[in-house]
């Protein structure tokens, strides 16, 4: 039967081998096909069911290994799906969450032109609510109108062995740079993004559906990105602690809006914490002395990814130190001044159950759209118009990149800023350095000291 197949499927045209016809296309492979070789690039152009027809050909009797089974009709969608529930467990919220996100755009990309499709916007939020989130949809109640959406794109799906159609995979592509308005998405989402799909691939290989990556012959590049921070973006100590004295103007008094979140804007200033770093901080975890310096002891983090990304069913998840294997901590020296500033926050407002030290006021995990609402209103105290007009810590994650740099600027060994902040040095270095604000005012007033230093130069003219 498989002899059958192979010999049905290719025939010999002016030096060249026609593996297979679709649509009305020739699949030709020019090279010729010894025993046990050429496989690979056959497989690449007709898809993964000839390959085992060819090997199950070429190799000696006995020893064709996978068998046959038919042509492949498996959609795009279909095993897209699938790749997401095999994906799934043990992965990190925030993981599947770009998975999903990842999957979306490529399926809306894999779709036939037939009537029936829905509007974009209805299209992205079906996808993105049911189709690539476990527990599948059997478990869930989904809105009739998503159901019938993802029942046309069940329909509506390419198969999957179409991108090896240069045309398709280049479209998948150009649909991964761009966010769901349209806009060019940054450098670092599209080179996520691609990764996904990169990695997607290579499981429709490893179970037989792709016989090798279609990506391999596209020339696309992601967009440049760049590496280092931008330096206008980073606030010096006068700034910052000016931005912290503004966060205890934000709200009224009573419910203490920004006061509550200034010892969480602190830490990511004073000892360069992540977001995720800094909500998750609990008192058990600190040593706050009456003066002098503390310490944090940082193994756990509650980065936001949305209910239905969590296991928990929680908005955050519940994860340890970013890039580190499970269960390491990293510690972390607090200077005086955020010591003093956390035993503060303890005395006026306590710790929530769980012993965390900064929280709504009902408790829970800080969501970031009240981290954000708060840093904009307090940046708007704090900054004259004219900074306040620029990219000058806009996002309180610029807080963390002034502290970085300040203790470079302090003329701290990097590999000790290194471990303080959870980064290689190597990262430390390339993205940090050149980026504490007004800097060169203070490197221009050493400079000039020094040259004082040897008298002043002649006038032109005086000899």
């Amino acid at each position: 039967m498989v002899q059958q197949l192979v010999q049905g499927g290719m025939s010999a045209t002016g030096g060249g081998l026609v593996i297979g016809r679709q649509r009305g296309r020739e699949f030709r492979h020019d090279a010729p096909v010894e025993r046990g070789r050429g496989v690979a690039s056959v497989a690449g152009a007709f898809g993964a069911e000839l390959a085992r027809a060819l090997r199950a050909s070429l190799l000696p009797a006995g020893q064709g290994v996978y068998g046959l089974r038919g042509p492949s009709e498996m959609t795009w969608y279909a095993f897209a799906t699938a790749y997401a529930r095999d994906r799934w467990v043990g992965r990190a919220a925030t993981t599947r969450n770009s998975t999903s996100e990842a999957l979306t755009l490529v399926t809306r990309s894999m779709l036939w032109d037939i009537p029936g499709r829905p509007g974009e916007t209805v299209l992205h939020r079906a996808l993105r609510s049911w189709a690539f989130v476990v527990p599948g949809a059997e478990a869930r109640e989904i809105p009739a109108q998503d159901r019938l959406v993802l029942a046309w794109v069940a329909k509506a799906s390419r198969p999957l062995i179409d991108l090896y159609d240069p045309a398709v995979a280049r479209g998948v592509l150009e649909a991964l740079s761009l966010k769901c308005d349209g806009g060019p998405a940054a450098p670092d989402t599209v080179s996520r993004k691609r990764r996904i799909l990169v990695n997607a691939l290579y499981h429709a290989i490893e179970q037989g559906e792709l016989g090798s990556n279609p990506l391999a012959r596209i020339r696309w590049r992601v967009p440049k990105q760049a590496s280092a921070v931008d330096p206008r973006v980073v606030v010096n100590p006068q700034q910052a602690r000016d931005l912290l004295a503004a966060l205890s103007y934000v709200g009224g008094f009573k419910r203490a809006r920004g006061r509550r979140l200034v010892g969480l804007f602190a830490g990511m200033y004073y000892a360069g914490l992540r977001p995720e770093e800094a909500v998750a901080v609990t008192l058990a975890d600190c040593t706050l002395p009456v003066s002098g310096w503390g310490r944090l002891v940082l193994h756990r983090t509650r980065p936001q990814a949305g209910k239905r990304w969590t296991d928990s069913g929680e908005m955050h998840d519940d994860r340890g130190l970013k890039s580190r294997p499970p269960g390491e901590v990293r510690i972390v020296p607090l200077p005086p001044h955020l010591v003093a500033i956390w035993r503060d926050s303890v005395r006026t407002f306590g710790t929530a159950p769980d012993g965390r030290l900064f929280f709504t006021e009902r408790g829970t995990v800080l969501g970031y759209t009240t981290i954000h609402r708060a840093w904009k209103d307090a940046r708007a105290l704090a900054l004259p118009p004219e900074l306040a007009a620029t990219p000058l810590g806009k996002r309180p994650y610029d807080l963390r990149h002034s502290a970085l740099s300040t203790w470079l600027a302090a003329g701290a060994d990097p590999a000790e800023v290194a471990q303080r902040a959870g980064n290689s040095v190597e990262v430390l270095l390339t993205r940090y350095a050149k980026c504490l604000y007004d800097r060169q005012s203070v490197t221009n007033n050493r400079i000039e000291h020094l040259l004082d230093a040897y008298g002043s130069p002649s006038a032109p003219g005086e000899g």
